[in-house]
């Protein structure tokens, strides 16, 4: 579905929330194995295919390659050859999509062009490239460093990279280069960020902490890519803060993503003293699959380490509306990467959380949260579809309304989440 409003009103919610939700698939895993697809030309067939924009670009991409893609409600096929050795590939506003592809594309012959949305377009890729280019890769940005890409496939040469910065994204690019490279290239990053990617091709971590890969593996390992993709467990935590948010609530997501390097929320959580089950049912593609129980209590303030927030960046906008709600200081330490994601996110969440009454601040990167009662407000999205979700969610513990602008740009990453919420509490939420 695609939400056609622009302003979602959240009135205070009066009643529990008892959720029992089947999510849409990872946005992580679903955009990872459809890009991985790439490699071959064996027909692939996935369940449970992320539903948002950022997975649909994936698909538009690999289609303008030349495979064949196609789509059965959340049922995506993908069969052919990605035979075209031309294209300009629009990414719209997926990261992941983009960075991927560079790494997927600067060994194949031929030349294609990377472009994005305005938003996309404004978030750096100089991360991803500098480390290509150490590898042989053709790739050329604008000045600022961001797309559009223009890529010239190239001979590549395996690299050995020890990266300053953990990034899923960045790592992911290199690793996929890899499988096009003369000779042995190998990662490793300051703290281990997901490993969806390495799960997938069947990487095993040195006791030095590099992964590697190398061109022969593409003809040893043929990467588990059909098959049902679990939920998103970015999505689930908004559910579980939710449950969290409304006195006496309960979410209960099955069949959800439990990758351990993606749960750091759960385990935030926990230490806050929420009551959070949490049991791996099953495995997919390398991944744990299982279900999650959330029960609302007493919680005390969240304190959040460096070390974790590679394991649960994705969810700080919804942590930090949970903070903000609980009495004393809460602090995210060194969440600076949030400045560069879809919107600024580190001066959007503190935005955020002044104009519904509590206090929040950032000392250098630490981000520092004094959480008190709730008023309703007037927020903005920023066109950034985690603080739109999480705005619409703070509305629900905030007396009076709250008016959420831009709302329907969660149509990104969960375009299904306002009608499911409003299943489960009709009287708290309306659009205009």
């Amino acid at each position: 579905m695609v939400n056609k409003f622009t302003t979602a009103h959240v009135r205070c919610a009066t009643t529990p929330l008892r959720a029992r939700c089947v999510l849409p698939g990872d946005k992580s895993v679903s955009i990872r194995r459809a890009l991985v697809s790439l490699l071959d030309a064996q027909t692939v067939t996935l369940e449970n295919y992320g539903t948002g924009a950022d997975c649909l670009a994936a698909l538009s991409c690999i289609d303008a390659l030349g495979k064949h893609v196609r789509r059965d409600g959340n049922k995506v096929t993908i069969s052919g050859e990605a035979a075209k050795t031309s294209a300009t590939l629009d990414c719209r506003n997926s990261g992941t999509t983009a960075r991927l592809l560079m790494g997927l594309l600067a060994g194949r012959p031929g030349s294609w062009v990377l472009t994005g949305d305005s938003s996309l377009s404004a978030r750096p890729m100089l991360r991803v490239v500098e480390p290509l280019r150490l590898m042989g890769a053709k790739i050329e940005l604008s000045r600022e460093g961001t797309l559009p890409a223009r890529i010239e496939g190239a001979d590549l040469t395996g690299h050995e990279h020890d990266l300053s910065l953990s990034s899923a994204q960045v790592k992911s690019a290199i690793l996929l280069a890899g499988l096009h490279a003369r000779g042995v290239t190998r990662v490793r990053e300051p703290l281990n960020s997901r490993d969806h990617t390495e799960r997938l091709l069947g990487l095993r971590q040195s006791e030095d902490r590099f992964w590697s890969v190398m061109r022969e593996m593409q003809a040893d390992h043929t990467p588990e890519l059909s098959g049902a993709i679990p939920g998103d467990l970015s999505s689930a935590a908004f559910w579980g803060v939710a449950a969290l948010l409304v006195p006496d609530s309960e979410a209960v997501i099955e069949g959800v993503l439990l990758n351990p390097l993606r749960a750091g929320w759960i385990e935030v959580l926990r230490r806050a003293g929420a009551a959070i089950e949490a049991a791996v049912e099953d495995q997919s593609g390398g991944e744990s699959v299982g279900n999650i129980v959330i029960r609302n209590g007493k919680l005390k303030p969240l304190s959040i380490s460096a070390d974790e927030v590679p394991t649960l960046i994705d969810e700080i906008p919804a942590l930090s509306v949970l903070a903000a709600t609980i009495s004393g200081e809460s602090v995210f330490h060194q969440v600076g990467e949030l400045r560069v994601k879809e919107s600024d996110r580190l001066s959007a969440i503190v935005e955020q959380i002044t104009c519904l009454g509590a206090k929040a601040a950032v000392k250098r990167d630490d981000l520092v949260i004094h959480g008190g009662a709730l008023r309703g407000a007037e927020l903005d999205a920023h066109g950034d579809h985690r603080i739109a979700i999480a705005s619409v969610i703070a509305g629900l513990a905030a007396q009076g309304t709250t008016t959420v602008s831009d709302a329907a740009c969660a149509d990104i990453s969960y375009p299904s989440f306002y009608n499911e919420l409003l299943t489960h509490l009709p009287d708290s939420l309306s659009f205009s």
